[in-house]
């Protein structure tokens, strides 16, 4: 795995572990309504996580951009449809997106280069 993508999941985890360890209801409950929104539903998982990835990059996230792109390819979704994603996002939030999109096919790259 690279050490892009293990960093990133090995801080997410850490991170994760302290705040569930806070045993706050709310984040709790946040956590888990973010977790469930994502399963398959009336839109498939794959549509989920393109929605999900496109506002990530339009609110520049790169945390959630990253979540969400190695979510996609577990999915199944396409470096095609991966990016085509990203292009509407970057339709949508302009040029300030554009960091982030260099990010993202960083990102992506290092998610397909452990595979």
């Amino acid at each position: 795995m690279s050490d892009l993508v293990q960093n990133f999941n090995a801080y997410r985890s850490q991170m994760n572990e302290k705040i569930m360890a806070a045993d706050n209801l709310v984040i709790k409950r946040i956590f888990n309504l973010d977790t469930n929104a994502y399963q398959e539903g009336v839109l498939s998982k794959k549509t989920k996580e393109l929605i999900g990835l496109a506002c990530s990059m339009v609110l520049r996230c790169d945390d959630c951009v990253k979540y969400h792109l190695e979510e996609a390819k577990k999915a199944g979704l396409s470096k095609e449809e991966i990016y085509e994603a990203m292009a509407i996002a970057n339709l949508i939030g302009g040029t300030i997106v554009i960091p982030h999109l260099r990010r993202a096919a960083e990102y992506l790259d290092a998610l397909e280069n452990q595979a």
